[in-house]
């Protein structure tokens, strides 16, 4: 169907009805949010773990109208959030053709459009929109300015028309009156510099501004959305009380609450689908991977205030695969299949997304991640095969066995190696790791049992050495006895 081209012809369509001139974006957010809600329709596709906590806030926010900010920590979605509530727009929406600010074809609010309709009456041309472009989101930085946010005076503009610097055609808009009748979304807003906050709640509350002392009235229809750290948005953080108060719903967003959750987002979001060999990722192996995130944001040698994004697991997860891509490549197996020692390579993509408090500094981002990744193994070796007997696994390491494989073998020559151990490859098989038709497998599953041992202090491992019997308590060390506790 061919939509209306000028304001005559769209005065006769639905566009022209009184309910649709005085529709707001929030009216409009908040009428397709019901149809989507009524249809039983997904509401934010690609977002896990936030059903039953986030999600709903949110919904209640837009049937609210309300200006909302989400509080969280880095690597919680909240920015895919923001822009996802584009969804919730009209696919399009008609505009005074030429208009800077997507002036409403009935209630502009630029002068430029005032204008045009006083001259062209029915004739004034209409420009169509996409909802995409209805979208304004800025990153909030201390070198912001109210020329960037709200405006500023066009010096080239007046002398170019001839018009004086007070008049407002002789205005450059900002990203804000540019986002009327659009969702404007500000992330980290309390590093906004106060003198923008002050501009931000004031054109929120009056719609007006000052720009280089001449008063500017803007009645801007839009939707404002915000982000923000927890510890930022305080008395003591460097939010403004009158802007905080303007802001009718804040919404917390968090980490993963289970393993599960985790590993699903984790899965989503990494890129696997690579071109080349077939891939393979064990269950137990993503499984180890979301443990190292979850012990890190427990770990009281890690910044929590900053937090330990989803990003980490995320970036593990393809550095593991890459790893075992490499290998597959090398030794020339045809299926890449991720092992426990595809993770310690992968400390890369760990040691820059921890944020260390002083203790963790001075024992190294190295150091601590290690650390991590074999706690996390610890825990995933106890939820698949705590209980099992590993006796004579440990045993044979007690009686000085030592195994030391290579992490770039082929996948038959590791098991050889592991078959020495007795009861390693019937202990896999037994738990369910893997089967023993499934070498490569077979291996992950076999390097989880001894990590597992590792972390549980069953066994030792040290890179010269590989896998030997646990080293005892240095004498002295132990539980006081009677008389003095001294060295040999």
């Amino acid at each position: 169907m061919t939509k209306p081209s000028t304001l005559g012809e769209l005065k006769q369509t639905e566009w022209g009805s009184e309910a649709r001139i005085r529709r707001t974006v929030k009216d409009e957010m908040r009428e397709n949010l019901i149809c989507l809600l009524e249809n039983g329709s997904q509401l934010f596709p690609g977002i896990v773990g936030y059903e039953d906590t986030v999600i709903p806030q949110l919904v209640n926010a837009i049937l609210s109208k309300h200006n909302s900010i989400l509080l969280g920590l880095r690597g919680q979605a909240k920015s895919r959030i923001l822009r996802q509530l584009v969804t919730l727009l009209d696919e399009e929406i008609p505009i005074l053709a030429g208009s800077e600010v997507n002036d409403h074809p009935f209630r502009p609010i630029s002068k430029y459009s005032r204008e045009l309709l006083a001259e062209q009456g029915d004739r004034a041309p209409i420009a169509w929109i996409h909802r995409d472009a209805r979208f304004v989101e800025k990153l909030a930085t201390p070198d912001v300015t109210i020329a960037d946010i709200i405006g500023d005076v066009d010096p080239i503009k007046a002398a170019r028309g001839g018009h004086l610097l007070s008049d407002e055609l002789t205005m450059h808009f900002g990203l804000l009156p540019r986002a009327n009748r659009g969702i404007f979304a500000i992330n980290e807003l309390p590093d906004l510099a106060g003198k923008i906050q002050v501009g931000l709640f004031n054109i929120m509350q009056e719609g007006d501004v000052q720009i280089k002392g001449y008063p500017v009235r803007l009645n801007l229809d839009v939707a404002l959305v915000f982000t923000a750290n927890p510890e930022d948005y305080t008395a003591r953080g460097k939010i403004i009380t009158p802007l905080k108060d303007r802001i009718g719903s804040e919404i917390l967003t968090h980490y993963p609450y289970t393993i599960e959750l985790g590993t699903a987002i984790t899965r989503q979001e990494a890129w696997l689908e690579r071109n080349g060999r077939p891939l393979r990722v064990p269950d137990f192996i993503t499984e180890l991977i979301e443990r190292v995130a979850f012990e890190a944001r427990e770990d009281k040698r890690v910044d929590r205030r900053s937090g330990v994004s989803q990003r980490l697991p995320i970036a593990v997860l393809e550095n593991v695969v890459s790893n075992a891509e490499r290998r597959a490549i090398v030794t020339k197996e045809r299926t890449v299949v991720p092992r426990v020692s595809d993770v310690y390579a992968a400390l890369p993509a760990i040691t820059g997304k921890l944020e260390l408090e002083y203790e963790g500094e001075l024992q190294g981002p190295e150091v601590i991640a290690k650390e991590l990744i074999r706690r996390a193994a610890g825990k995933t070796f106890e939820a698949h095969v705590g209980g099992a007997n590993v006796d004579d696994i440990v045993h044979w390491f007690d009686e000085g066995g030592a195994l030391k494989i290579s992490v770039d073998e082929r996948s038959e020559a590791c098991i050889k190696g592991f078959s020495v151990v007795p009861g390693l490859l019937d202990l896999v098989s037994d738990v369910g790791l893997a089967g023993k038709k499934d070498p490569p497998t077979m291996v992950a599953a076999c390097e989880l049992v001894l990590e597992g041992l590792v972390a549980e202090k069953r066994i030792s491992r040290s890179e010269e050495l590989g896998y030997v019997r646990a080293r005892p308590e240095p004498k002295g060390y132990g539980k006081p006895g009677p008389g003095p506790n001294l060295f040999p």
